[in-house]
């Protein structure tokens, strides 16, 4: 089963938002994140590199949950996507960092749009 949930269906979302400002498509989304492992161990961190990251909805510049995930919140939004395998790595993995069929978790805030 594929699953990315933004909670129920794709994360749950944290923060004040005035939900109306969704990315769409060729927008440049803004963001903090911290990704995780189910066994809670972190791979990576905007937020500890102090520095957000920035990429194009509908470029494919980011795995499917976040394609997916990204473009349910509204700036200023704070949310927690758990991706399948399926929406992230899949079967390959990362090597070195996200082991073959790993789900996982990100904590994305979207910081502003471009």
């Amino acid at each position: 089963m594929s699953v990315c949930n933004i909670t129920q269906p794709v994360s749950r979302l944290f923060g004040f938002s005035t939900g109306r400002t969704f990315p769409k498509k060729g927008q440049t989304c803004v963001v903090h994140y911290v990704g995780s492992l189910t066994d809670g161990r972190k791979f990576d961190s905007s937020r500890d590199r102090d520095k957000p990251f920035r990429f194009k909805i509908g470029k494919q510049e980011v795995i499917r949950g976040w394609e997916e995930g990204v473009v349910q919140m509204s700036v200023g939004q704070r949310a927690k996507l758990t991706c399948s395998p399926d929406y992230a790595y899949g079967n390959k993995g990362h090597p070195g960092i996200i082991p073959p069929n790993a789900t996982l978790i990100f904590d994305v805030e979207l910081l502003g749009l471009e």
